[in-house]
């Protein structure tokens, strides 16, 4: 007989992050570190699976009923009607990751009835965590212990602060101009990349982040973490999924006029 996990929500996501950097962290920087490349010929290591395998099987000992979609093995958002499922990308960031890079982390994500509902993003060599329920709140811990964190009040472009993860890819997956259009129209930019981007615009470090191609997986924490935040993400259209294909987070108050810019010179 199963017996089911008391846990929560929180709880549960954090128990999966320390196992996830008990792998990276042991593998991060190894000098037998085995490398492969994908179809897409993105590079992936024997961490990442080492990671969602060891994710998968702690979800199997204590959720047995819930599904998992994971980077590396599969599966499907909406492939099990009435479950949850479990959202895993075990290295996001794989690239820094291989280069000795601290800039990557461990994505989990719950999504229930297609609605994100917990998420946690595991960044363990900056010391960083960002973590977020529906209603619960958004949290990061610098390793001070855990904080409440929020989006800027940034309430005009002109003044905000806009990253994106490589330039190159606007013009294969979206429209350069367009996103260069976005650039003029914001106060500062840089390229802080990958899933950090994110949790800058949640806890109001910068206030847009725009993505020209990502996979659920890649973006699966952010829509709980940015709305608990105060702020929003969307697809570039502005709807909000996971499977869009791309991907915009704001302090919430920008978000209309970012997707203006993106349409008008797309």
């Amino acid at each position: 007989m199963t017996v089911a996990d008391s846990r929560t929500d929180t709880e549960l996501i954090t128990s999966l992050a320390d196992a996830a950097d008990a792998v990276t962290l042991a593998r991060y920087q190894a000098n037998d570190l085995v490398i492969d490349r994908k179809p897409d010929r993105t590079p992936v290591t024997d961490a990442d699976f080492a990671v969602e395998d060891t994710i998968r099987s702690l979800l199997a000992e204590h959720r047995p009923d819930d599904v998992v979609a994971g980077e590396e093995h599969g599966g499907e958002l909406d492939g099990a009607p009435g479950k949850r499922v479990w959202v895993v990308d075990p290295i996001d960031g794989t690239k820094a990751f291989l280069r000795g890079l601290p800039v990557w982390a461990t994505l989990i994500a719950a999504v229930d009835a297609g609605t994100v509902v917990a998420g946690m993003v595991s960044a363990p060599a900056l010391g960083r965590r960002w973590w977020a329920t529906d209603g619960g709140g958004a949290y990061t811990d610098d390793g001070r212990g855990p904080r409440q964190i929020a989006v800027s009040g940034v309430a005009s472009l002109a003044d905000a602060f806009l990253s994106t993860t490589n330039l190159s890819t606007w013009g294969e997956h979206h429209s350069l101009p367009a996103y260069l259009a976005l650039v003029e129209a914001c106060w500062e930019n840089r390229a802080y990349g990958d899933f950090w981007q994110h949790c800058l615009v949640a806890e109001g470090a910068i206030d847009v982040a725009a993505e020209p191609i990502v996979s659920p997986w890649d973006i699966a924490p952010f829509p709980v973490l940015l709305a608990e935040a105060g702020g929003r993400m969307t697809d570039l259209t502005g709807a909000t999924r996971l499977d869009g294909g791309n991907a915009l987070s704001t302090n919430g108050t920008l978000h209309g006029s970012a997707l203006d810019v993106l349409a008008s010179a797309g």
